[in-house]
């Protein structure tokens, strides 16, 4: 019996052959220069802050040379897949305008070199693996757990590198005959990879983030079908799916370094050229005086929907990403304000190599607000309207009612040179403008800081004064003239430089009686424009909000 017998029993139906499925999915037609990337994630129910930073790359690579950058979903761990994680990432991907060229979504398959999940391409990677059966260079593996186990425990107690190799390698010096015999009785088996690597050999590896690497040769040999499925693992799925859809650079975590020989010597193995790699470094978060990797478990910002649910702009996380992507983004986004990350010209060799990458909330926060300040009132109320209906509908409901007095509200202290910067995310607006609303404010959950004036009877002289005599919002330096007049009239120093000389002389300041105004109707002595505020709410609210207290 030959490997070509033992390919031929494992996989029977197996017709095609690796050059059919070269001539299935030709070369691609690239200009000079022009890249080819994928984003790869696996559909386990969520969308990692990690994986989506390397999806914004994908992007901006592909863009910058006018290539192509597609999504593969990879689902061959079958036991961790959610079936609504293709769904999140799609609608991932969309909400944040990152759309694949190429993609597979509820049975539509966009690009010529799909399928593009890979659990619907099983004929493909059998068809490889059947040809590595045939050129001797993979093997049926039939140990148990249990025997496993033990070669383990072994390697442990003698201090031997983990992992099926060598001497090791039970199921890889059986006889092509014990091993049809094994088959034919029924025997559970794996598939695995016979490697010609000798781990005291070192080869030399471009990372495009990292520079030139040495690197041990590999020599385990990797389990590259399993058996209760018949799917390929990660690395040999990898291998195929890039090579055959022509992936020109892969964009992945530090984590697969370690990965890097054994994938080498599978695209060697086929006798083609390996892809491009670049390795990103982990996202890391400050926790107390250490830093430590962002983790799923403990905290909520690693995953997606904790941005989208917040309500930050998609523009904001895209630039925070892209601040920690490369170091020298935030210069150039400086000096072109009016271009988009896309516009950027990314370079691996400008990300961190070493020490992770540091993603801060309060830096996000910090652009959060500065994006949302630049946004038309008429914008930011649609964006927040959007939001209000997926997240709260309580407010939605109000806002949409109170539509132009919204927008109005939000347009305070926004069209001018420096315009105000308060709200970091849809979620927080409301608790800044909830007291211009009736429904919210006429509740008795209210309470009154008046900073400096605390005494009840001078608050309400300050207030009826100011209401029955003084209250004008023609114009905003007639509104502040009568300030100053209500002031004069209760004794209260109307120029803070007549104050600052005398201060015994007055009762207080006119910042102290616009603070008594200020809280009276809004419960809070900092807000927006108190001139704005009171001419938005009209002097009758004021009095209803007057009696209140």
């Amino acid at each position: 019996m030959t490997n070509v017998d033992l390919a031929n029993i494992i996989f029977p139906d197996i017709t095609k052959t690796i050059d059919d499925y070269k001539n299935m999915y030709p070369e691609r037609e690239l200009k000079e220069g022009q890249k080819v990337t994928r984003f790869a994630p696996s559909p386990t129910g969520f969308m990692h802050l990690g994986g989506f930073y390397q999806a914004i790359i994908d992007k901006v690579l592909a863009h910058n040379s006018d290539g192509i950058f597609y999504l593969r979903n990879e689902d061959t761990d079958q036991k961790r897949e959610v079936k609504e994680a293709v769904a999140l990432i799609m609608d991932t991907l969309n909400h944040y305008d990152i759309v694949p060229d190429e993609y597979e979504y509820e049975g539509n398959i966009v690009g010529n070199y799909g399928p593009y999940i890979q659990s619907e391409r099983k004929e493909i990677y059998h068809t490889f693996i059947k040809y590595l059966i045939e050129i001797g260079r993979a093997y049926p593996c039939f140990c148990k757990k249990e025997e496993l186990d033990e070669m383990r425990s072994k390697q442990e107690k003698y201090k031997a590198r983990i992992g099926y190799y060598g001497s090791y390698a039970k199921c890889r010096k059986l006889s092509i005959d014990e091993m049809i015999e094994k088959i034919k009785n029924g025997e559970e088996y794996v598939i695995r990879f016979k490697s010609m690597g000798d781990n005291d050999k070192r080869f030399f590896f471009d990372d495009l983030v990292r520079g030139t690497l040495s690197l041990p040769e590999n020599d385990i040999d990797i389990i590259i079908m399993k058996s209760n499925d018949k799917l390929p693992t990660y690395h040999f799925a990898h291998f195929v799916d890039d090579y055959l859809m022509h992936t020109t650079h892969v964009v992945r975590g530090e984590e697969w370094l370690s990965s890097v020989p054994v994938h080498i010597e599978l695209f060697k193995a086929f006798g083609v050229k390996p892809p491009k790699y670049i390795h990103t470094p982990l996202i890391v978060k400050r926790d107390g005086d250490s830093v430590r990797k962002l983790s799923k478990r403990k905290d909520p910002e690693a995953t997606m929907s904790y941005y989208k649910e917040l309500g930050y702009p998609k523009e904001a996380v895209i630039e925070s990403l892209m601040t920690i992507i490369n170091s020298n983004y935030e210069e150039w986004h400086t000096a072109n304000p009016d271009k988009t990350y896309l516009d950027f010209t990314y370079s691996p060799k400008k990300m961190s190599s070493s020490g992770g990458a540091l993603y801060d909330l309060e830096k996000l926060n910090n652009i959060s607000k500065n994006i949302i300040s630049k946004f038309k009132a008429d914008y930011l109320y649609e964006e927040l309207s959007k939001w209000a209906k997926e997240y709260d509908n309580e407010f939605y409901e109000i806002i949409t009612k109170y539509k132009e007095y919204t927008i109005n509200i939000l347009n305070i202290e926004r069209e001018q040179k420096k315009p105000r910067k308060d709200y970091e995310n849809y979620s927080s607006i409301k608790g800044l403008i909830w007291y211009m609303y009736d429904e919210y404010f006429n509740n008795d959950e209210r309470t009154y800081d008046y900073q400096t004036i605390t005494d009840k009877t001078e608050i309400k002289l300050i207030l009826n004064t100011y209401f029955d005599k003084y209250f004008d919002v023609s114009d905003k330096d007639v509104w502040f003239d009568k300030i100053k007049a209500l002031c004069d009239e209760l004794g209260y120093a109307s120029n803070m430089k007549d104050y600052k000389e005398n201060p015994d002389k007055y009762k207080g300041n006119v910042a102290d009686v616009s603070t008594v105004i200020r809280v009276a109707i809004t419960t809070s002595s900092q807000t927006p424009d108190l001139y704005e505020l009171l001419k938005l709410l009209g002097k009758e609210r004021c009095l209803k909000r007057i009696d209140l207290i």
